[in-house]
């Protein structure tokens, strides 16, 4: 299947509807679509990738194929629990741990700064489209994720170094996202990140022309009821080249209450009957406002509940 791809230009022009339609069935069926045109500066982001290869090369490299995982696929002897990836993580909001990681230089630390604070405000737009595709006031994922000092914000950056026996070893096992909306910067060459998808493992190509990879985590899904999908996916090695990989995840903060919200909740704990009476007047109408009037009963009429 084709990956979903979302034109941010069309968000303002007659095909809005259209885009917002095709977003919204994204979050829905898959929890992975692609983003173009979606107005971050794409030499800062050549310019990123361009560095962290840069820093994996002089800094991370060496010490990786001197590793134990990587003596272990040698002997075909990998533990079952190994990921051939070589990767660090960045916090950025609320607070950033940029100084404690070693050999960073100070140009890719300028640089991720200011790739962070353009992707930022992108996935504060996805969150905006996502709460008017299902109802939800503008700010309200924002809001439900913000601690003190807002939504929490972090970067796993990771290389998948070239595999003499990608048969051995997965580049990252099967799972899903533990947080909210995670946005990828990837290679543009090498492949190797699949999603599973109606049973099957879906592929998902080199990114080109520096489009964004979008995927859904575990407390959008909560957040929205069970309506927007965190989906399992995994990468695999490869042996003809080095993938680069450098996920930001756009989370709630860890001290932010997460449940679902009100209005994607189903009415609960009301007799059949009552819905039978207001069922009867409104069979040919849409369900949607059916289910919020048996809400607004429940919460006015204590004497509905079971």
């Amino acid at each position: 299947m084709e990956v979903p791809l979302i034109d941010f230009e069309k968000l303002d022009g007659e095909k809005r509807s259209e885009t917002l339609a095709l977003l919204h069935q994204a979050c829905e069926k898959g929890g992975f679509f692609q983003i173009e045109n979606h107005g971050i500066d794409k030499d800062l982001m050549d310019k990123v990738k361009h560095l962290v290869n840069q820093h994996y090369e002089e800094n991370m490299k060496e010490s990786f194929y001197e590793s134990e995982i990587a003596k272990g696929l040698e002997k075909k002897s990998i533990a079952s629990y190994a990921d051939w990836e070589s990767s660090f993580f960045i916090w950025h909001r609320p607070n950033s741990n940029v100084n404690e990681i070693p050999n960073l230089s100070d140009d890719l630390c300028k640089t991720m700064d200011a790739y962070i604070n353009q992707l930022i405000k992108l996935a504060e737009k996805l969150s905006e489209l996502m709460c008017e595709n299902l109802g939800l006031e503008k700010d309200y994922i924002k809001e439900a994720f913000s601690g003190s000092k807002g939504p929490s914000v972090g970067t796993k950056v990771a290389k998948y170094p070239q595999c003499p026996h990608p048969e051995l070893v997965r580049g990252l096992r099967e799972h899903t996202d533990a947080g909210g909306i995670i946005l990828l910067l990837q290679d543009d060459q090498v492949p190797g990140l699949q999603f599973h998808k109606d049973g099957k493992w879906v592929e998902i190509p080199p990114s080109k022309n520096n489009s964004i990879f979008v995927n859904t985590g575990d407390q959008l899904e909560v957040v929205t009821n069970g309506r927007y999908k965190s989906t399992l996916h995994r990468v695999l090695a490869d042996k003809n080249g080095s993938r680069i990989s450098i996920a930001t995840f756009y989370n709630p903060a860890g001290e932010a209450i997460i449940s679902p919200a009100p209005k994607l909740l189903y009415p609960d704990n009301f007799r059949f009957q009552d819905y039978l009476n207001l069922y009867g007047s409104t069979k040919f109408a849409d369900k949607g406002p059916r289910f919020e009037s048996m809400k607004t009963m429940l919460n006015g009429h204590p004497s509905l509940l079971v």
